[in-house]
């Protein structure tokens, strides 16, 4: 189970921190990512990592302002965003991934709204 925290509404320019938090004892066994969707658009991949946390990937659009990691001792993966835009507004969901790359598990969502 993927439960996501963090989301709220943000001015364009400030910073939000998402947290998911994973139960059981396989976490870190799964490449996780955050995805997120706006209104009226399809779900889209924002960025992935690795197992232990050493390789990362992201959408251009958010590559340089977003950071992804991990802290497995925690079962918890982290979005840092920065220099949040109002095109960032969406509900962001963790999902861990499966060995193709597909999202396995997907937590429950948590909305972003970033004011302009």
């Amino acid at each position: 189970q993927l439960q996501a925290s963090g989301g709220g509404l943000v001015q364009a320019g400030g910073s939000l921190r998402l947290s998911c938090a994973a139960s059981g004892r396989t976490f870190s066994s799964y490449w996780m990512a955050w995805y997120r969707q706006a209104p009226g658009k399809e779900r889209e991949f924002v960025a992935s990592i690795s197992r232990a946390g050493i390789s990362t990937s992201y959408a251009d659009s958010v590559k340089g302002r977003f950071t992804i990691s991990r802290d497995n001792a925690k079962n918890t993966v982290y979005l840092q965003m920065n220099s949040l835009k109002p095109e960032d507004t969406a509900v962001y969901y963790c999902a861990a991934l499966s060995q193709s790359g597909s999202p396995d598990y997907w937590g429950q969502g948590t909305q972003v709204t970033v004011s302009s």
